[in-house]
């Protein structure tokens, strides 16, 4: 029944795609189909198509918060990535499709004075992504300057949510995860060179200074909570360097875990539940995950 759907597809398909191809981890087993549709028309026939023959359907952006499990994902995975790209600029008024990249959006507002996004700058993954997860930093939230969002239902219905509609949280939202956003409309800050600079270069010093960026991770893989700094209390825990296999929890930042090469989900899934215990038994925390997980049950994350 999968194969099938090859015939209506006017995009890319890859059957038995190993996702450690499209994840910033390099991790992750094969799915049963990896779909870049061509246009809108398209995605609407292969959501259609893939309810009526009730093949399981799995949205991603570029894969750079995303663990995906060593089984791999039994169903269709759909990524807009290399296709919804339209950008267009007016004044201060932004429209993207959701498949843009985050770093080309804020790259071009900063380019036109246009305040609001500069805390991004470096964060990887596209709009789309950055809106589920309400993507911030360094004070900043993508969502602080979003007008409307449309989506595409499982059904290949489009709607469209105002800003109103929607409840945005720490890096979190009330997206549904059965509806694929398309495109939003945003409205931001009319500044000058000099104050859009100097906020820009802020966020890029303090992401170099701090991050692992010289090995592939999917960025901080736990929430803040409510008591302070994820990292904190994991490096507290004394897990710094805590290595499984070829995974590693970041001796330059503790929440990040990064892959030396040949890690497997399993290795990081092992690390996860290391931090989680250790946090919970020495300081009463509970930590919640920030990255996304894909074919994997939700006990395996439990400790």
């Amino acid at each position: 029944m999968i194969k099938d759907i090859g015939q209506i597809v006017k995009g890319t398909i890859l059957f038995d795609e190993p996702m450690s191809k499209h994840t910033s981890y390099g991790i992750g087993g094969p799915a049963k189909a990896y779909i870049t549709p061509n246009d809108k028309s398209d995605l609407k026939s292969i959501l259609k198509y893939s309810k009526a023959n009730n093949i399981p359907v799995y949205f991603i952006g570029s894969g750079s918060n995303l663990l995906v499990s060593d089984e791999g994902i039994d169903g269709l995975v759909i990524t807009l990535g290399k296709s919804f790209k339209r950008l267009e600029i007016d004044n201060n008024k932004v429209f993207a499709e959701t498949g843009v990249m985050l770093g080309k959006l804020v790259k071009e507002c900063v380019k036109r004075n246009l305040s609001g996004l500069e805390s991004l700058i470096g964060v990887p993954g596209t709009l789309g992504g950055a809106l589920i997860m309400n993507a911030g930093a360094f004070g900043g939230e993508i969502s602080n300057y979003l007008k409307h969002v449309n989506v595409v239902t499982m059904s290949g219905v489009e709607k469209t949510y105002s800003l109103g509609e929607i409840k945005f949280d720490y890096r979190q939202s009330s997206f549904q995860s059965n509806e694929i956003l398309t495109d939003a409309e945003f409205e931001f800050i009319v500044s000058d060179e000099k104050t859009v600079l100097k906020n820009k270069q802020k966020a890029s010093g303090g992401r170099k200074s701090s991050q692992p960026l010289r090995f592939r991770s999917a960025g901080s893989v736990f929430k803040n909570p409510k008591e302070g700094a994820a990292g904190y209390y994991i490096d507290k825990a004394g897990l710094k360097g805590t290595k499984q296999g070829d995974a590693e929890i970041s001796t330059k930042h503790a929440n990040f875990f990064v892959n030396h090469g040949n890690a497997k989900a399993s290795d990081v899934v092992q690390l996860i539940r290391q931090a989680k215990k250790s946090v919970n038994e020495k300081f009463g925390i509970s930590l919640e995950l920030e990255i996304k997980t894909l074919g994997f049950s939700p006990e395996v994350f439990e400790v």
